[in-house]
């Protein structure tokens, strides 16, 4: 399970270090693909397998499924860690994420999401957890 929050930056090139305790259960190759929200989301080789096994088994007769299942197959990319623990996160990745340079890692149970620094602060600001809670509680879930 993925947990935590680190902050880090893009280099020029696109490179991004991948904080240790996430690249421990990473590996060495996962994916990154677009994710809800304005972020990416990242994912261990088998936790994608079991999500993209879900994606392909979406009725392709509904338009909405289709679309769905677009959004994060055609975003999604094979990444390796370099010696250094560092990515190349494709320019399209990171032109749809918004990352320039400051980034958070975040992560959220079964995957890591990559946020520019201010749409993460943004996102945050504009949060009520009061109302998230009762939806949530609403969902089955109780603390």
């Amino acid at each position: 399970m993925f947990m935590s929050e680190y902050n880090h930056t893009v280099d020029t090139k696109g490179r991004l270090i991948v904080p240790s305790k996430f690249r421990e259960q990473l590996g060495d190759e996962f994916v990154v693909t677009k994710g809800m929200d304005g972020c990416l989301f990242v994912y261990a080789n088998d936790d994608w397998n079991a999500f993209e096994q879900k994606l392909t088994s979406l009725p392709l007769i509904n338009k909405e499924a289709r679309k769905f299942a677009r959004f994060f197959l055609a975003g999604a990319a094979q990444v390796e860690v370099d010696k250094q623990g560092r990515i190349l996160l494709p320019a399209n990745l990171r032109q749809f994420a918004g990352l320039e340079k400051d980034v958070v890692l975040v992560g959220v149970g079964s995957r890591i999401e990559i946020w520019s620094r201010e749409n993460w602060e943004n996102m945050d600001a504009d949060s009520d957890m009061d109302d998230i809670a009762a939806t949530m509680e609403s969902l089955g879930l109780t603390i």
